[in-house]
This record gives C-alpha cells, structure tokens and sequence, in this order.
C-alpha cells in the first residue's frame, strides 16, 4: 500500500460511523500504522474495540481544549514512536443548543468561544504539539464543511468555527510548508454521523442535497 511504514494519529473518532474512523480504514487498507485518541471515560468505551480491532499502537486520552492534556498526549505517543508521518484532525463541537433555532438568539458568547476553541484553535495547537515528531513530507489534515461559506439552516455558530479553521488550515500551511509539512482540509459534505445527529433538521437537509447533486444520491463515508 502507499502508506506502508508510515505513521498517522487519528484524532475524533466516535463510533463505526465517524469521518476520522472511515479514514482510519483506509488509511490501514493501505498499510499504515494508526493510533487513537479519544475524550474521557464515555468515549473510550466506543473508541477503545474498534481501535483495538485496527491493530492500533497507541489509545490516548486527550481533552484539547487543555494544553496540558495536549502535551500529556504526545509526550504518551512518543513513548510508542519517535516519528510521525500523519495527523488527522476531526474535532469540533459547539453546544447543542446553539445549534437549533434564530441565530442571534442561541449564539452566546459561552457557545461561541466553546465552538471557536475545540473546532478551531485545537487545530493550531495539535500542530504545534506534533511539528517535533513530524519530518519533511508530513501531512495534517482536517475536516471542514462547507457552510463555512454559505448559510446553512441551523449550523450557526459551528459555520463560524469552520471558517476559522479554514482560515488557520491556510496560515498553518504557509507557516508549516518551510519544515515540509503539509497542512489541508477536506470538505465532506453531509453524512450521518453522530456529529450531524447534533443538527436539527439534518434529515431533510440530507434529502434535499441526494437531489441536487449529479449523481442524485449522498456521499458515503469511502468517498470521504
């Protein structure tokens, strides 16, 4: 496979039916090492078999939104490699309830710089924690979508969030491109995931999209 002997961390998986656990598949059908990281203690439970079960070298904790924790997780993998060739972000969250209803009336300041910091700034910060371990042709990579650009009905403060890690997926690229290190986001488009599950009215939206795009039907999560 293209990815024989090389490394890669994936960040956000949550269930069989994660972007990041798709990804993670793929990236072992092409022969890559993999390890995982996970929230807390509920997380662990889902994420901790189906890790095991694709051979994974490390299983870490990690809460990003902790620099701490941050530093923790990678002092943890280093102890398993000396070296790493990809890191996969797919992480973000904003409290449910910014995520239903007017806008201006459910965007607080709590929800907003709740969305901003783990969708967006944990981005920069686990680059910077993995840049030691990373050589010349290393890759980061994150997943965005794309309301960050257009509206989408109830994706409110999230939309936000991506379009500041879109904006920080640039300035890592420029700043990280003089070590040899790639940084891009993929714009998946709507999935089931336990993440949309969180976006009210992401049935018809899904409806709405498998007719409009040329193929007439949604992506799977092999596309992604």
């Amino acid at each position: 496979g293209i990815m024989q002997g090389k490394r890669a961390l994936i960040t956000g998986v949550a269930n069989e039916r994660s972007i990041a656990w798709a990804i993670a598949q793929a990236f072992k059908a092409e022969g890559a090492e993999l390890a995982f990281t996970y929230q807390g203690e509920t997380m662990e439970k889902r994420v901790r078999p189906i890790a095991e079960e694709a051979g994974a070298r490390a299983i870490i904790d990690l809460d990003v939104s902790r620099d701490e924790e941050i530093a923790r997780a990678f002092a943890e993998l280093g102890k398993t490699w000396d070296r790493l060739d990809v890191l996969v972000h797919s992480i973000a969250y904003a409290p449910r309830e910014a995520l239903d209803g007017r806008f201006t009336d459910v965007t607080s300041r709590e929800a907003f710089r709740v969305a901003l910091d783990v969708s967006a700034y944990s981005l920069i910060a686990l680059a910077r924690a993995a840049r030691p371990m990373m050589r010349p042709g290393g890759n980061i990579v994150t997943i965005t979508y794309a309301a960050s650009e257009k509206v989408v009905t109830n994706y409110n403060v999230m939309a936000i969030a991506k379009a500041a890690l879109e904006c920080g997926v640039r300035y890592l690229a420029e700043d990280l491109g003089r070590d040899g290190i790639r940084v891009n986001a993929i714009s998946a488009g709507p999935l089931k995931t336990l993440a949309a599950a969180g976006i009210k009215g992401m049935r018809g939206m899904l409806a709405e999209n498998a007719d409009k795009t040329p193929l007439k039907r949604n992506i799977e999560h092999e596309d992604v």
